[in-house]
């Protein structure tokens, strides 16, 4: 029996445990990438503008409501960001087809063509990690990948140029 306050952690608690640190500082890893793939292209873009270019360009065009939903972030904050990528030319807002009340969001040419240089530039380095990773290692990271981005409901990449 256990005093209050003490943990009981289980063999498959600590495998977990273990997981998620080894996560975390890929995740770590991942930030910095993709801040400085964002940066490499538009040095006035951040990581959540970006984001929300690649989820347009994902799912096609939206209204705000459901992009806000879709980034995890209020809608306040999602028009924010829409208003200085709008004020950028990299998304346009027109007339809902269906209601003249709702605003529909779309990336011009301008934000796909930044989606897909910023994605050429992430692409090419984590391509340079990978490389540098022993050969034998990678199918099961990308086998442990798609089991984690499965879990969490993360559309899979269509190579080439998805972002």
């Amino acid at each position: 029996m256990h005093a209050p306050g003490e943990s009981s952690v289980s063999a498959a608690d600590e495998g977990a445990q273990e997981l998620v640190g080894a996560l975390l500082t890929a995740s770590r890893l991942f930030v910095a990438i993709a801040t400085r793939s964002v940066a490499s292209v538009d040095a006035t873009l951040t990581v959540a503008q970006f984001r929300m270019l690649v989820v347009l360009e994902t799912h096609g065009p939206s209204s705000l409501v459901r992009l806000a939903e879709r980034l995890g972030v209020n809608s306040s904050n999602a028009l924010r960001m829409v208003e200085r990528l709008s004020a950028a030319g990299m998304l346009e807002k027109a007339a809902s087809p269906s209601s003249r009340r709702e605003v529909r969001l779309k990336l011009t040419a301008r934000g796909r063509r930044i989606v897909r240089q910023v994605t050429e530039a992430r692409r090419a380095e984590i391509g340079r990690i990978v490389a540098a990773m022993p050969a034998e290692r990678r199918a099961d990271l990308v086998l442990a990948l798609r089991a984690f981005t499965d879990a969490g409901e993360e559309p899979p990449a269509q190579l080439p140029g998805w972002p």
